[in-house]
C-alpha cells in the first residue's frame, strides 16, 4: 500500500518542493543568524504534504475532465499521471480520501506555524492551496487556459512561496534577498512542469487543455523552454550580485550544460518519447543546482 501511495502521490519529485524550503530556512540562518530546527521540520512536512496534495488533486481533476483518459488513448502521447484512476487501481473514493488527507496534514502544519511565527504564514499557505486546487479544478482551471497562468502559478508555488515562506517562518519578517533566492529554483521547477507538457500535448489538445505547448506548437514552445532555462541561470547570477548567494554559488552554473545539450538533439517537431530525456535532464538540473545552492549557503553560514 505504501508503494502504491508513493506512485500515486509521485513522491519521487518531492525534492523540487523541499529544496526551496531548505533555501529559505538557510537564508534566515546566513543573513539573520536564526535557525529553529522544530519550525524547519514542521515547514518541511507542511510543504511536502502540500506538494503531494497538489500532485494528486491534479490527477483527480484531470481524470474528471477527461485529460488523463485522452492521454491513455491518444497514439504517441505519454501519460504522466499515476494511472490509478484510469486503470481502476484505486477507486475515486480512496484516491480522494488520500488526497484530502494530505491536505489536512498540510493545513495542520500551517496553523501550527502561524501560531508560532505569525498570521502571515496562513497567507502563504492559503495562496499555495488555492493555486494547487484551481490549477485544474473548475471554475478557474487556469492550467487549461494557455496564457501563461500555469507557469506563473508554478513559479509562485515552487519558488516564491516556499522560499519566502520558509524564511518568514524562521524570522517573522520579509527580506528582498529571499525573493531573489526563490527565482533560480522557481524558474527551474517551472521549466520541469513546462517541459512535461511536451509528452502529451496532443492528448491535451484533444481534451481541451490549452497549455502553452498546445497554443504555440512545438517550435515556439521549445524556444520558450530555452528562454526559461536562460532566465533561471541568469537569476542565479543576479542573486550572487545582490548578495543573496555567495560567489561560489556560481559553481551551480555548469548544471545547465547537460540540459542544454539535450535541446541540441531535438528537432522543431518530435515524437513524444523524444522529450523524455528533456524531462529527465530538467529534473536533474533542478536538483543538482538546488543542492549546490544549499551547500553554498551552508558553507557561508559556517564560515
Amino acid at each position: 500500500m505504501f508503494k502504491q501511495f508513493m506512485k500515486a502521490a509521485r513522491v519521487r519529485v518531492i525534492p523540487v518542493m523541499l529544496i526551496p524550503v531548505a533555501l529559505g530556512a538557510l537564508g534566515a540562518y546566513v543573513w539573520d543568524g536564526i535557525f529553529n530546527p522544530l519550525l524547519f521540520v514542521i515547514t518541511l512536512i507542511g510543504a511536502g504534504t502540500a506538494h503531494l496534495f497538489s500532485n494528486m488533486i491534479n490527477d483527480l481533476w484531470d481524470y474528471y475532465n477527461g485529460t488523463d483518459t485522452a492521454a491513455q488513448s491518444t497514439k504517441g502521447a505519454i501519460a504522466t499521471n499515476s494511472g490509478y484512476l484510469t486503470k481502476g487501481t484505486w477507486s475515486i473514493r480512496t484516491f480522494a480520501a488520500v488526497t484530502w488527507g494530505l491536505f489536512g496534514i498540510a493545513a495542520i502544519c500551517g496553523v501550527i506555524l502561524s501560531l508560532l511565527s505569525g498570521w502571515p504564514v496562513l497567507v502563504f499557505g492559503v495562496l499555495g492551496a488555492l493555486i494547487a486546487y484551481f490549477y485544474v479544478a473548475p471554475p478557474i482551471q487556469f492550467g487549461y487556459r494557455g496564457k501563461g497562468y500555469s507557469e506563473v502559478a508554478i513559479l509562485l508555488s515552487f519558488g516564491v512561496l516556499p522560499v519566502v515562506g520558509a524564511y518568514f517562518v524562521q524570522t517573522s519578517h520579509l527580506d528582498y534577498r529571499a525573493l531573489l533566492l526563490s527565482l533560480p529554483i522557481g524558474l527551474l521547477t517551472t521549466l520541469i512542469l513546462f517541459n512535461h507538457h511536451f509528452l502529451h500535448w496532443q492528448a491535451d489538445r484533444q481534451a481541451g487543455k490549452r497549455t502553452l505547448v498546445v497554443v504555440w506548437g512545438e517550435r515556439r514552445a521549445l524556444l520558450f523552454s530555452r528562454v526559461l532555462l536562460a532566465l533561471a541561470y541568469f537569476s542565479l547570477v543576479v542573486s550572487v550580485m545582490a548578495d543573496a548567494l555567495p560567489i561560489y554559488a556560481l559553481l551551480a552554473l555548469p548544471t545547465a550544460i547537460p540540459l542544454y545539450l539535450v535541446y541540441g538533439r531535438l528537432s522543431s517537431t518530435n515524437e513524444s518519447p523524444a522529450y523524455l530525456p528533456l524531462m529527465g535532464a530538467s529534473l536533474q538540473a533542478t536538483v543538482r543546482c538546488g543542492a549546490i545552492l544549499i551547500a553554498s549557503l551552508i558553507i557561508q553560514g559556517l564560515i
